[in-house]
């Protein structure tokens, strides 16, 4: 963790190593202080089998690398990933080839929220995929997290555990 802006009293900068809990290893790295980036929001996945490349500045791409394949692009509001995620079928708003992103993504957290309420309400079983909002415990991780973060950095140990 790095301030570089003399004064600031939050970080500007961090890269760190994380471990999950199934094995898997990333890296995370967050900055303040990208010159010439506008949000840069990405995010890589790799598998023994193939990968998954996301940017929240071209939000309507996915591109999916799988070994010994050529790059898709799958592309949102299209049937082929509404029979793959049944998740990202209920998102999806806008027929393909129509932006679709931030304000719409705040939106199907709210409705998954109001469906849930309602539902506890009419006494009816919420199925996972509208219950998929952030609940009060993810907040907590994610302070725990970020706590686990200073700690690290101020820590000579190769792995700071992360107490859920």
């Amino acid at each position: 963790m790095t301030t570089f802006v003399p004064g600031r009293k939050v970080d500007d900068d961090i890269n760190c190593l994380v471990k999950f809990d199934n094995g898997a290893r990333g890296v995370l790295h967050a900055s303040q202080i990208s010159v010439g980036e506008e949000n840069n929001l990405a995010i890589w996945i790799y598998g023994e089998k193939g990968g998954l490349e996301w940017h929240q500045e071209h939000p309507n791409y996915l591109y999916v690398k799988m070994m010994g394949q050529p790059t898709q692009v799958w592309k949102r509001g299209n049937d082929y990933v509404g029979k793959e995620s049944a998740a990202a079928a209920r998102a999806t708003r806008l027929p393909s080839g129509h932006p679709e992103a931030f304000f719409e993504a705040m939106a199907n957290i709210y409705l998954n929220f109001a469906d849930t309420v309602r539902a506890n309400i009419e006494g009816k079983k919420v199925d996972a995929i509208v219950r998929d909002f952030p609940k009060v415990e993810d907040g907590l991780r994610g302070m725990l997290f970020l706590q686990t973060l200073l700690k690290s950095a101020g820590s000579s140990k190769k792995w700071t555990p992360f107490a859920k």
